[in-house]
């Protein structure tokens, strides 16, 4: 492949772009990992020096829709250095350049995004056409992209370097929404393949395991060879392994390392003995039990957004009803969580933005209208004589531990719990379709978008794409729509702090703890991204 000319955006261009940009986006003060041992970012060997060995990367969560960047997978993809956005965000949560060099606001719907010069992986230029037709494709997955809840957006090329982007409501937010690994771009030829109706989308349902797409659900797109990262999809072993290889044209410089062969491997210690043993160089998610084990030096610890919850069935079962899901609520210790399961490499659960969002805590909102808790004999006569399903997955080892700690407290409270467990890829479709009474559950509060308000929408209102308690309540759709039109970084964090508390007053979620996660690197390896929105891992600038 060619080298790509690249153009350096005017100063004054970037500047007034940046300009823009910080009077409008709307993020806070974040405790950041930032990149380990050297740059984190795109800071390749220049073209003609010499190549890296390939990275080890064990990987948690095996991919459940094969790889289609519109759903859980998207995050797999941007963490192996596959896929990347218009933009990216930094450790503070605002947006920065990626493919898109600048951008300005035009008016309060429409945004106006600067491309850079970049090619995919097959060898083609990224064009306005090819941008505009892959944010176009997304909007019409099936299920939606997360990043894309409750957002309705167009997108068309504008000149021989420019998007334009257009929301169908005022979206402050959007350069950061574009951030989000399930709005990577991607070549046209990722999308030859179509159903006969012409439907877009994911090529398996959410969560489902096997099966084909059914017409109307249209097909997943190829990502062999088609993003633009500095790593390609080269060969997928099913859900056991990938090899990556290295991408030499890619935009911000080539690759330290020569490829990325990535096992998934769902078992927590079987990941941390791959380190240890020297099978893998990077291995995701350490439990804190294995943690103490490894090299000294080897476990490095990130503060991140992700807070594991219990979420409760509002729609059907027993915590339909608000004074029996107030009880499960009353039943919880999180410090004891918090200093137990986690072995204090966790804070106590505080609210749906925890205390590595370090703007949180001064702004945060008493909950409000919460019901009186159901008395221990109020909760055996609603359960009559049934027991409620707690179902969490074993991705996470601590998940497992932490849903026997709730069994037993619950139990006390005159519950009767049946637990079950699984992998995350054999559980989500059955909790989104209300199939659990409970579902313990570690979420990435910023994950989607790095906008605090758009995990509200995703989770917790009548539309939400990923609303694992079900949760419907006016109250708290007014209220998420109030924080998603304000526009001022500050007031739009105090109108998220006002829906949470709105939330948190329906107890269809229980803050449990806010987590750090461990990511185990061998002393050989530099460079790792220690990204607190685990959106990245693996960068051009990672090399042992």
């Amino acid at each position: 492949m060619r080298s790509v000319r690249r153009r350096r955006p005017a100063a004054g261009l970037l500047s007034a772009s940046l300009t823009v940009l910080s009077a409008a986006l709307l993020t806070g003060c974040f405790a950041s990992g930032g990149a380990d041992g050297g740059s984190g970012g795109s800071d390749g060997p220049p073209s003609g020096s010499s190549s890296g060995g390939r990275l080890r990367v064990a990987l948690a969560f095996p991919p459940t829709e094969n790889f289609s960047p519109y759903g859980a997978d998207a995050t797999l993809l941007s963490r192996l250095g596959v896929t990347e956005g218009l933009t990216r965000l930094d450790g503070n949560g605002a947006a920065t350049p990626a493919l898109a060099e600048s951008w300005t606001r035009e008016n309060a719907r429409t945004w106006l995004f600067t491309l850079r010069e970049a090619r995919f992986q097959d060898g083609t230029e990224v064009t306005p056409a090819a941008v505009a037709a892959s944010l176009t494709h997304a909007t019409r997955a099936t299920p939606l992209p997360t990043a894309l809840s409750g957002v309705s957006l167009t997108a068309t090329p504008s000149g021989d370097h420019r998007v334009r982007v257009t929301t169908e409501a005022a979206d402050p937010a959007l350069p950061q929404r574009l951030a989000g690994p399930s709005l990577a771009v991607l070549a046209p030829k990722a999308f030859k393949a179509f159903t006969a109706d012409g439907a877009d989308g994911a090529n398996v349902k959410r969560g489902a395991a096997g099966g084909g797409a059914k017409a109307g659900e249209g097909v997943r797109p190829d990502l062999v060879a088609t993003a633009t990262g500095p790593f390609a999809l080269a060969k997928v072993n099913g859900s056991a392994s990938a090899t990556l290889s290295r991408f030499d044209d890619y935009w911000g410089g080539r690759a330290h390392a020569s490829g990325v062969d990535a096992k998934f491997i769902a078992d927590g210690t079987a990941r941390a003995n791959a380190l240890r043993s020297g099978d893998v160089d990077i291995a995701e998610a350490i439990p804190v039990s294995q943690a103490a084990s490894l090299t000294e030096g080897t476990a490095r610890e990130v503060p991140t957004a992700r807070n594991t919850s219990l979420v409760l069935n509002t729609r059907s079962g027993v915590f339909a009803d608000p004074a029996i899901r107030a009880a499960a609520r009353a039943a919880i210790d999180t410090p004891a969580l918090a200093k137990g399961v986690y072995e204090g490499h966790a804070d106590p659960g505080q609210g749906l933005y925890g205390p590595a969002l370090t703007w949180a805590e001064g702004k945060r909102v008493r909950p409000a209208g919460r019901a009186r808790p159901a008395s221990a004999q109020d909760v055996r006569a609603a359960l009559e004589g049934r027991a409620v399903t707690l179902a969490t997955y074993d991705n996470r080892p601590e998940l497992p531990e932490t849903a026997q700690v709730l069994q037993q407290r619950l139990e006390k409270a005159g519950f009767t719990v049946k637990l079950t467990v699984r992998e995350y890829g054999r559980l989500e479709s059955d909790a989104l379709a209300g199939k659990f009474d409970a579902v313990v559950a570690a979420r990435n509060s910023m994950l989607d978008t790095g906008d605090p308000v758009s995990i509200l929408s995703s989770d917790f209102t009548c539309d939400g794409s990923y609303n694992l308690a079900l949760l419907c309540d006016k109250a708290v759709d007014r209220a998420v729509a109030t924080a998603d039109a304000v526009a001022d970084q500050g007031e739009r964090q105090d109108a998220a702090m006002a829906a949470e508390a709105r939330i948190l007053g329906t107890d269809a979620v229980v803050p449990l703890v806010h987590q750090r996660i461990i990511v185990g690197v061998a002393p050989s390896v530099r460079g790792v991204d220690l990204d607190p929105y685990e959106r990245s891992l693996v960068t051009a600038g990672t090399r042992r």
